[in-house]
């Protein structure tokens, strides 16, 4: 990104940390992640009038903090969306005293096993921090924004019943292929994914996944699952399209963090990014079905994507050109054709 798109971003993040992270109780605030692949990808001039649209029923208030999070504390805390505020505090000042990377080094290890919280936003939102803070350097907006992203990540963390570390000799797109699906598919996510446990095949699922023997190991299956991922995407989309993005941007948000973490903490994240990928395709995957053709380059895709508007098909998007990028590929496009198809961008 050039200055002027780096500036513009900075001050779409500055006006967004007014906003708490969620709407209605539940409903994640998308805008930072959206603004951010956005300016990214060359669309930065379109970011202001993308936001006066997002912000009309979309944002909220930031909670209030009303109990501070003490370090020795912080177990009791965990999970608690009742002190969002709370975290916001917390990891604003832990940022500002401790510096980015110290407190993301500390934090990811502690907050990696829960990582379904808030249907995987939060993970995607510090993923897109990081990638911010690495290609653009620091700056207050960019801090701020990976603590408020730390933040909801906290309030919000949940564990996933049932799930086997990978111990088996299949590659992402195998394991992901014989994930099982819930019987009953209804509710939302948090409905859905307490049925995993008692999902015939659900724990033998997530140990079939080949255990890597190096960290170099782990980001190389963790780049082929979000390839898997993104990829499955078209022929398995049309039940839930807004849901199965997750199953992509989650481990790809996992994959842009890691060149900020040491070495010893990429494999624990391959597991928690296998988890997360596989829990939401056997909570909104269908059985396959037509794969549109893809009419466009990755560029006009994009475009096209911006255009739409919806906050998840910019972000599936954004993860589909990181697979181009990977890959050198256009597979994973069929995706986001897909993706045009099915959202509607006026659903909340």
């Amino acid at each position: 990104m050039g200055g002027t798109d780096t500036g513009v971003l900075d001050e779409a993040l500055e006006r967004l940390h007014r906003a708490g992270p969620e709407r209605r109780g539940w409903l994640s605030n998308h805008a930072p992640m959206a603004v951010e692949a956005l300016v990214r990808h060359g669309h930065g001039h379109g970011v202001h009038r993308w936001l006066e649209h997002y912000a009309l029923n979309k944002l909220e208030d930031m909670p209030r903090s009303t109990d501070p999070v003490r370090e020795q504390e912080w177990r009791e805390a965990l999970g608690d969306p009742r002190r969002l505020g709370d975290w916001t505090v917390y990891f604003g000042r832990a940022v500002a005293e401790e510096g980015w990377r110290a407190v993301l080094v500390r934090w990811w290890p502690r907050l990696l096993p829960g990582i379904a919280a808030g249907a995987t936003h939060p993970v995607i939102r510090v993923g897109h921090a990081v990638r911010a803070l690495l290609e653009d350097g620091d700056n207050a907006a960019r801090i701020t924004e990976l603590a408020h992203g730390l933040a909801y990540w906290a309030g919000r963390h949940q564990p996933l019943a049932g799930v086997t570390g990978p111990s088996g000799v299949a590659g992402p797109a195998e394991a992901l292929t014989g994930v099982p699906t819930v019987d009953v598919r209804a509710g939302g996510i948090r409905e859905r994914l307490d049925r995993l446990e008692a999902t015939a095949g659900w724990s033998e699922a997530t140990a079939a996944l080949r255990a890597p023997a190096s960290p170099e190991e782990a980001r190389e299956l963790l780049r082929g699952l979000v390839t898997a991922a993104t990829g499955r995407f078209a022929a398995h989309a049309h039940g839930d399209p807004v849901m199965l993005v997750h199953a992509a941007t989650a481990p790809n948000a996992v994959l842009r963090t890691l060149p900020a973490l040491p070495c010893e903490l990429w494999v624990p994240s391959l597991e928690a990014a296998w988890a997360a990928s596989a829990a939401v395709t056997a909570v909104y995957a269908t059985p396959a079905g037509r794969v549109p053709e893809v009419s466009g380059t990755a560029g006009e895709l994009f475009a096209r994507a911006a255009e739409h508007g919806d906050e998840h098909v910019i972000k599936l998007a954004d993860t589909a050109l990181d697979v181009v990028a990977m890959t050198g590929t256009g597979e994973s496009l069929a995706s986001v054709e897909q993706a045009l198809r099915l959202i509607d961008p006026e659903d909340d």
